[in-house]
């Protein structure tokens, strides 16, 4: 079918920013939306989120004319088009803005009408949204579908959350249970033993803003002590059954060569940043470190991944930005073995499909990824079993938009039934599946 006409408007993310809807309607009254998330730790290569920069509105952070971009000119060019050709759609959408980061338009603009396009159509061949995403990414028709290990955030700190941890966060990984279900319901007890375990110290236990508590923790080391306890009160064995992943978002406390850790009172070298996270590794069952180095830190990058040993996922998020000729530059500097893939850093579907595909091709790992500001669509379940991505990162197992991921995944299980294959983590050291 083709596309009859794209409305947008302003509405609000989870942190009560505004952010863009699109709407696509086709002929034969079908239509699908899509709304974008944000982010608040952003790499300084992603592509531009348009804002309005109006005091009056939003404090500046209004999108009204990345609105008006969709409707006045998307809107036009687009109308006709056969909404299944997802490629046409990004390519002339691209074309339209004419610049490297779509900073004509915006990518806030572009993504929501190429989100709602994929959407459309998988109304249009009348399959679930995760299938029609696979069709679209190229996946064998005849091949099992696999459901994602989660990346669970736990505590929260950096600019997520105010007055914890310098690092952003702490997360568990459940890399043992049987089926995407177990896991969920595995990591919502530690979730809860977790709770006990922060109100034990006297904090409170509020959350920021991906879900995972916020203590006023005393140094950066101590929640990974909270998240051990945690998994012990819940009956689980740390390194067995859950690993432990970290996303310092070491480039928001990165000034002039150094590291400054205002938690623990010091300042690193990039050598000494490693050296610390390796030491942190041997510890306690670290699995995956995101962004533990500056966004520029090639060499800090590149040190950790050969001191680790390729027994840990190292995971460029702001050093990648979901630009496959960043991840084929990684690649040579041997600087990560895992991407991490926010189709907002990069503006359309078309393009995450390249940079997923050029991850693979150099032999890395892929993690689908949510924002800090997320929407009710949980795009990211969907798009994580799609692509056959195998991790996905959606937050904490509290707060409405992080459980609609969670809670579609579960859905989506069910729904495929013995074609669900749960995927392996690939840097597990000493993990087992328990039935």
């Amino acid at each position: 079918m083709n596309i009859a006409r794209i409305t947008a408007q302003e509405l609000l993310d989870s942190r009560g920013q505004p952010t863009v809807e699109a709407t696509v309607y086709l002929d034969g009254n079908l239509k699908a939306s899509a709304m974008v998330p944000s982010g608040a730790s952003t790499g300084k290569l992603e592509a531009l989120e348009m804002r309005d920069a109006d005091p009056d509105r939003y404090h500046g952070k209004g999108v009204l004319n990345a609105v008006r971009n969709i409707t006045e000119t998307l809107a036009p060019a687009l109308v006709g088009l056969d909404v299944t050709d997802q490629r046409g759609i990004d390519r002339r959408m691209i074309e339209l803005d004419g610049t490297d980061n779509k900073s004509s338009l915006g990518a806030n603009a572009i993504l929501a009408v190429s989100i709602a396009c994929l959407r459309a159509g998988a109304l249009v061949r009348e399959v679930p949204f995760f299938e029609y995403t696979a069709e679209a990414f190229g996946k064998p028709a005849d091949a099992p579908f696999l459901m994602p290990i989660p990346l669970i955030n736990v505590l929260n700190g950096g600019k997520h959350a105010i007055g914890s941890s310098d690092f952003q966060e702490y997360m568990i990984v459940p890399v043992a249970a049987p089926t995407f279900a177990e896991t969920v319901r595995w990591a919502a007890e530690v979730f809860q033993c977790l709770k006990a375990v922060v109100r034990d110290r006297g904090w409170p236990t509020t959350v920021g803003d991906e879900g995972g508590y916020a203590p006023p923790v005393g140094s950066n080391e101590e929640p990974l002590k909270l998240i051990m306890q945690a998994l012990d009160k819940a009956g689980y064995t740390p390194g067995v059954e859950f690993m432990i992943a970290l996303d310092p978002a070491a480039s928001e406390f990165y000034r002039d060569g150094k590291y400054f850790l205002q938690r623990d009172r010091i300042e690193l070298t990039s050598a000494e940043m490693v050296d610390m996270l390796v030491d942190w590794t041997e510890r306690y069952p670290i699995v995956s470190i995101e962004d533990g180095l500056d966004q520029d830190d090639w060499e800090g990058f590149a040190l950790l991944k050969k001191k680790t040993q390729n027994q840990v996922q190292i995971v460029g998020d702001d050093l990648f930005v979901t630009n496959p000729e960043r991840v084929r530059l990684g690649a040579e500097r041997d600087a990560a073995n895992c991407v991490l893939i926010k189709a907002n850093q990069i503006g359309t579907i078309t393009e995450t499909f390249a940079t997923i595909n050029v991850a693979r091709k150099h032999g890395m790992t892929t993690i689908i990824s949510h924002r800090s500001g997320e929407t009710e669509l949980p795009f990211e379940a969907d798009f994580a079993v799609g692509t056959d991505a195998g991790q996905v990162k959606i937050g904490s197992i509290s707060r409405s938009e992080r459980i609609a991921e969670y809670n579609e995944l579960m859905r989506i299980e069910r729904r495929l039934g013995e074609r669900a294959v749960m995927a392996n983590f690939p840097f597990a050291r000493g993990a087992t599946v328990r039935s």
